[in-house]
């Protein structure tokens, strides 16, 4: 078979069905073999859409997403989707085509290293060079990015290796070349320590991150939680792992976190955290964050430990199984003491911006738990303040229910990112929640979704500015608002021109008549939701600042 039937039939053996991607001249033959292929490919309206939408697919699903892109522009154009998905551990297959083996190195028509360009921002890449090469290169590309730590990886493949001969080969990738994550044993001695340790605690807290969503781990921290009566913070990664409603839960943590999980951090004793990088924007001041507590810190990947902060115990290994023995040993405990003090914090943290008295982002996200809490909901955001003010307002349930840029912070991710999942689950309830400032960026991904005919929910909240740009400008720089007030849009004759409905909202009762109208469309629907520059995302640590050490506002 040709090189791009046996591309074709990797993917099919891989158990891949949805594919994101768009052809140019180094991919015509493997787009070629796709005609025939029952396959979907989703044909976006940029490369940069097509990477994000595979990143969303995956996130929603837990699957390996796959995206296509042709040589030089189309293979620079994914950069930042890989960075993006490489940071929040997201498991990807991009394929790009190259330039024909002779032309390498000759500065070619659209010849780009793309190896050289994304090696710091994958988790493995290869330039395919012979057609021996080419079956066990992309099957090891699967098993490399859902392995231990997910993440992205690349193959970059020339166009003449697609379309000469290749001999198909039923081998599979041996498991002893699979990451070596897996099969990392954790040390008996630090469970039993770790146990000692949580069983002896005055002021215990269970943050969780990213990591835990990708291990599955849910249901056992839900078990250790109720046997130890800790109370839960979330980073931006982990929301939902531990259900947002629960009475445990704490939410946010970081920067934009509440006030409540922040001081909780700070007057800890004992913090266990499942699957966390200790992000600066988690911790603040690294110094201060590990003063006088003890850090107990579970992850599968090594390289993680003491990167950030120095920890206490650490167990390296699967998240599951650590978790599992772990609350086999730790005791059934109550803290009422230590939930006064939290109760008494939550109370403090002001609220006003959610009282309906006029149409504010918090009051939005309420809105949206009254109508989507409990049911199949995957919500979706772009970055900036209302990826902000969804994480600290929205209830989020259930793993995968959350989907954002955190790591690499992308605006413009959102829309595409929600086009992804709701291919991948098209029974879910998709809520994409981006800014006026990224959703411009990739806005033109309405139009695939159009095509598509996906029922996606879109909330632009406008505030005619770069919102948390303005915000760090207010706050840090003396009202120096440079080049981050924006010209007028009109974001709902944008959708009208993509085949979209869409409706600008400017009061409460507006909006409430703008999801009832969504109700009864069955395609894309996006909600312009008119907001005042001058509300702001609180509560707030400046950077650097010690967690609980919270921005005052006049």
């Amino acid at each position: 078979m040709t090189g791009a039937e046996a591309i074709v039939k990797v993917l099919k053996e891989q158990g891949v069905k949805t594919i994101f991607g768009y052809p140019g001249g180094q991919v015509i033959p493997l787009y070629n073999a796709l005609y025939d292929a029952d396959l979907h490919n989703v044909l976006t309206v940029h490369e940069q859409g097509a990477i994000h939408a595979a990143d969303g697919f995956a996130r929603a699903t837990g699957e390996t997403g796959v995206c296509i892109a042709t040589s030089g522009p189309g293979a620079t154009n994914i950069v930042t989707g890989l960075a993006t998905a490489y940071l929040d551990s997201v498991p990807l297959v991009a394929i790009t085509g190259q330039v024909q083996l002779q032309n390498l190195g000759r500065d070619a028509f659209q010849e780009i290293d793309i190896v050289g360009v994304t090696l710091p921002i994958t988790k493995h890449n290869v330039l395919v060079r012979t057609p021996e090469e080419l079956v066990p290169a992309l099957r090891r590309a699967f098993t490399t990015a859902r392995a231990g730590r997910p993440g992205p990886v690349l193959v970059d493949i020339p166009s003449n290796i697609q379309t000469g001969e290749v001999q198909w080969c039923d081998e599979m990738v041996a498991a002893s070349e699979q990451a070596s994550e897996e099969n990392v044993e954790f040390d008996e001695g630090a469970l039993q320590a770790a146990a000692v340790v949580l069983n002896n605690a005055k002021r215990p807290v269970l943050l969780v991150g990213g990591g835990a969503v990708s291990s599955g781990v849910a249901n056992e921290l839900k078990v250790f939680a109720e046997k130890t009566g800790v109370p839960v913070v979330s980073t931006l990664m982990g929301l939902g792992v531990f259900d947002g409603s629960h009475p445990q839960a704490l939410g946010l943590t970081g920067m934009h976190g509440h006030i409540a999980a922040n001081m909780a951090i700070a007057e800890a004793d004992v913090l266990l955290v499942v699957g966390s990088r200790f992000s600066e924007r988690v911790t603040g001041d690294r110094t201060k964050y590990v003063e006088k507590k003890t850090i107990i810190h579970l992850d599968i990947d090594p390289s993680e430990i003491d990167k950030n902060i120095e920890t206490t115990l650490t167990i390296v290994g699967d998240l599951k199984k650590t978790l599992v023995k772990l609350n086999a040993l730790v005791k059934e405990r109550i803290l009422k003491g230590w939930w006064n003090s939290i109760k008494a914090w939550e109370a403090t943290e002001k609220q006003a911006l959610c009282n309906g008295k006029r149409l504010t982002a918090p009051w939005v996200m309420a809105e949206l738990n009254k109508n989507f809490q409990h049911k199949d909901t995957i919500y979706v955001t772009d970055v900036g303040q209302n990826q902000m003010w969804a994480a600290q307002h929205l209830c989020i349930e259930k793993p995968r229910g959350h989907l954002t840029s955190g790591g690499c912070g992308t605006m413009g991710f959102g829309l595409p990112a929600a086009l992804g999942a709701k291919l991948a689950r098209r029974e879910a309830q998709v809520i994409h929640i981006a800014g006026d400032g990224g959703f411009k960026m990739t806005g033109m991904e309405l139009y695939t979704a159009v095509n598509e005919k996906l029922p996606i929910l879109s909330i632009v909240l406008n505030n005619a500015c770069l919102g948390m740009v303005r915000q760090w400008q207010e706050i840090f720089y003396e009202q120096r608002y440079s080049s981050t007030l924006l010209l007028p849009f009109d974001f709902v004759a944008f959708a009208h021109s993509c085949g979209a409905q869409g409706m600008k909202v400017t009061t409460c009762a507006e909006f409430k008549k703008a999801l009832a109208q969504f109700d009864e469309r069955n395609g894309p629907f996006v909600i312009e939701v008119v907001i005042e520059q001058s509300d702001l995302v609180i509560p707030m640590v400046a950077p650097g600042a010690i967690i609980n050490d919270f921005v005052v506002l006049d």
